[in-house]
């Protein structure tokens, strides 16, 4: 589920942060929360984007009108990118336009070095191509492209990234989630609604109390979760397991132990992911085997 995840991935984060250089709780705390909200910055910036690459596309139709001797893709531009109905409700979208006036950083330049060469190898790749011979709009079409070219040259593009991590240096930990949340976008957006809302990380004080008390519990727990994880392992000294497979054993057991109302194969699932994305190659199978063992042993359900 969007959101629990990556507040869970946060703490994680910020608790394996203070065991390599411990600081005060309400900075932590302060730290963490910085991280949340930098990942809405991320997302927005990812749907600028898009937008922009709609806005190249609109800006070279207009350059190719004004050329003194005109061709008849000058005279009889093919429009169907620019009409994208996905592209119009992200570049429409009340809320992705307030928060971009109020943090003007977030918008790309139309001259931008990545945006121009990503625009170059989108227009001269086979699905673009493909795409714009098609006849006829469909929603549905119109959506699978986008989501397509979001893949491609975003979300699996290693030059992107490397950009925004330059920007940002948590970033490089944090594109994973703002990628989630923008394929969520464009797989929520519905043909006769508009696009008003986009996914919040924190949605309500419920989310922000989960996200304390998950921080504060797992780091007053530590050394009592030490024990719970020692009493497990089998054949393997606790001094052998790594700083990051502790911190995710520790916050989850935490969460299995404070929130009763979570089902323990929920709380496992998430964990086994956070190990996927952090730690080594097999971490998740350890994490998977020391939760399962711990549930059974407290007859958590």
């Amino acid at each position: 589920m969007l959101g629990r995840r990556q507040i869970r991935e946060k703490a994680v984060q910020a608790v394996y942060s203070y065991y390599q250089n411990p600081i005060k709780f309400d900075v932590l705390e302060k730290n963490m929360f910085y991280g949340i909200e930098k990942i809405y910055h991320l997302y927005i910036y990812e749907l600028n984007f898009l937008v922009a690459l709609k806005e190249l596309a609109e800006h070279q139709i207009e350059i190719g009108k004004n050329k003194y001797i005109k061709s008849d893709a000058n005279t009889n531009p093919n429009q169907k990118f620019i009409n994208n109905q996905v592209l119009k409700k992200l570049e429409e979208n009340p809320e992705r336009l307030f928060f971009t006036g109020q943090h003007k950083e977030l918008k790309w330049d139309l001259h931008d070095d990545l945006l121009v060469k990503t625009f170059q190898r989108m227009t001269g790749g086979k699905r673009y191509q493909d795409f714009m011979k098609e006849e006829g709009y469909s929603f549905e079409e119109d959506q699978k492209f986008i989501g397509k070219l979001f893949l491609r040259y975003i979300a699996e593009n290693d030059d992107f990234h490397d950009y925004l991590g330059d920007k940002e240096i948590s970033w490089y930990d944090d594109i994973h989630i703002a990628n989630s949340m923008v394929q969520k976008t464009i797989g929520f957006l519905k043909e006769n609604e508009e696009s008003r809302t986009l996914i919040k990380m924190i949605k309500d004080d419920e989310d922000k109390t989960f996200a304390l008390k998950l921080l504060r519990n797992t780091l007053d727990s530590w050394e009592n979760n030490e024990k719970k994880l020692k009493e497990r392992l089998e054949n393997w000294d606790l001094e052998r397991v790594s700083l990051m497979d502790k911190v995710i054993l520790s916050t989850a057991i935490t969460e299995l132990d404070n929130f009763p109302f979570t089902p323990s194969r929920v709380i496992i699932n998430e964990y086994i992911e956070i190990a996927k994305v952090f730690a080594t190659d097999r971490s998740n199978i350890f994490v998977n085997g020391i939760l399962d063992k711990y549930c059974k042993d407290q007859n958590r359900i």
